[in-house]
């Protein structure tokens, strides 16, 4: 590691025990309890199972099938944040999904906010996949490496969502920055509340290398691990909830969860510089003319 990126990983230290120190109001849902308190199971509950203290929960994929569990509540607007440790080893069309959602399925008029591990070969990095749909219109895929490897132990997921701005943090770094332009628009889900939801299923169509690297069935199972749950949001009460309506109560909708700060800028330029693989704003092939959310900067 040369001293740029040992002087960028302290200052990232630096940073998140900082933002750790925020205080959070108690008008919004705050939860930090058991997986029973938050999540129900999606499908295939014997392919899920817990540490004996119940802190650790595991998915695991076989030939026959994935896992996935969801929270039992809704949320618009808020913090949201897991502990994920991914499949070790050769884990090649394999896909962690850690995600938000307006339904239980792949609606044509869904919301949705995507975390995607893309498993690889062993030796090769993992990519992240972040993802942003409104009504059911998708499309905005960016692709990063990480700094780390996320098999070896625990690191944090999160996503920070209100009317301003959508920002994908892992570790507390931000990696991507999803802006509102502030008037109605077909790009920033800002209407609908959400579930928050993962998985862990086979992708070796279109995972790694486009799909030409397959799933190697004789490695299953393929364990995705998580903890350390939390979430400091907005919960949804038909037919409107207060908190929504009501701005600036909640640290995550005030001024200065608008944007980035100075320092939260300065990593989201190294991870820019260094980190990022693929972005449809750069995609001139597949768009012949550029989305219109593509010229908000994600600086202001």
């Amino acid at each position: 590691m040369d001293s740029g990126t040992s002087s960028s990983l302290s200052m990232i230290l630096f940073i998140a025990a900082i933002v750790a120190a925020f205080s959070h109001s108690a008008e919004a849902a705050v939860s930090k309890g058991s997986f029973e308190d938050n999540f129900s199971i999606m499908w295939s509950e014997d392919h899920f199972t817990t540490s004996e203290d119940g802190q650790i929960w595991y998915l695991s994929l076989d030939k026959d099938t994935g896992c996935g569990f969801q929270t039992k509540q809704r949320y618009r607007f808020g913090w949201f944040s897991m502990r994920l440790k991914l499949v070790g080893g050769d884990s090649a069309g394999v896909v962690t999904a850690y995600y938000m959602c307006t339904e239980n399925g792949a609606g044509p008029e869904r919301d949705e906010l995507d975390f995607e591990f893309l498993g690889n070969r062993t030796g090769q990095p993992y990519l992240i996949q972040t993802n942003v749909y409104k009504n059911g219109t998708g499309g905005r895929e960016m692709r990063h490496m990480l700094w780390f490897d996320p098999t070896e132990d625990y690191h944090t997921y999160s996503i920070l969502w209100n009317n301003h701005q959508i920002v994908f943090f892992v570790d507390r770094v931000p990696i991507r920055v999803f802006k509102n332009n502030g008037k109605p628009n077909n790009f920033f889900p800002n209407e609908k509340p959400m579930y928050l939801f993962s998985s862990i299923w086979n992708a070796d169509d279109w995972a790694t290398r486009g799909g030409l690297e397959k799933t190697n069935w004789k490695l299953a199972p393929f364990v995705s691990s998580y903890k350390d749950f939390s979430v400091d949001a907005c919960q949804w009460e038909d037919p409107y909830p207060a908190c929504v309506s009501t701005t600036t109560k909640n640290w995550w909708d005030q001024y200065n969860a608008w944007h980035l700060s100075d320092d939260q800028k300065k990593d989201y330029a190294w991870v820019q510089r260094n980190l990022v693989i693929y972005d449809y704003c750069n995609d001139s092939e597949r768009y012949a003319t550029m989305p219109e959310e593509c010229s908000l900067s994600p600086w202001d």
